[in-house]
């Protein structure tokens, strides 16, 4: 029997059954008793939304919004690109610790989003990451220095060609 199941969030929170960020799949079992998802090209282009959306939401300052829609895809996906997104949904979330005075929370998602987004090239699904990547260590550091001064800008991310 195939569990349909998904994994834990990367963040610990998932997408509320019925939300509008829920979405569904087929999955059938493998010969190794793994499981296997099936696509159809309606749900891959619904991937491309949630990625396309959840660009927008963080771009607008909606991190925890951001989480939610790329959470979609997260669960969805495998290997690189399962570590890509989890990667950009840890970095939304650290900024959404900041801003709510979680300093601890944000340095320790910040580290994860970090060992995650590091290792892929500065240009990377459409946008440039290593300009957030450096924005964001900005943001961060300043953050968790504490020192009464008000929060820098949160990054954005700036998209460079189509997908």
């Amino acid at each position: 029997m195939c569990n349909t199941e998904s994994a834990a969030s990367p963040t610990s929170s998932s997408a509320k059954p019925g939300s509008k960020f829920a979405a569904r799949h087929e999955t059938e079992a493998t010969q190794d008793g793994n499981c296997r998802r099936n696509f159809t090209e309606s749900q891959m282009k619904h991937d491309t939304d949630f990625y396309e959306q959840g660009i927008d939401l963080f771009n607008e300052g909606r991190f925890f919004e951001c989480h939610e829609a790329w959470e979609e895809i997260w669960k969805r996906s495998d290997g690189q690109a399962k570590l890509f997104y989890q990667g950009m949904i840890q970095a939304a979330v650290a900024i959404l610790h900041a801003q709510r005075g979680n300093l601890e929370g944000a340095r320790s998602l910040y580290e994860k989003a970090r060992a995650k987004l590091d290792p892929i090239p500065d240009e990377h699904m459409g946008i440039a990451l290593g300009e957030m990547r450096a924005a964001l260590a900005e943001f961060i550091e300043v953050a968790i220095r504490a020192d009464a001064n008000p929060l820098p800008q949160p990054p954005r991310l700036r998209r460079i060609a189509d997908r």
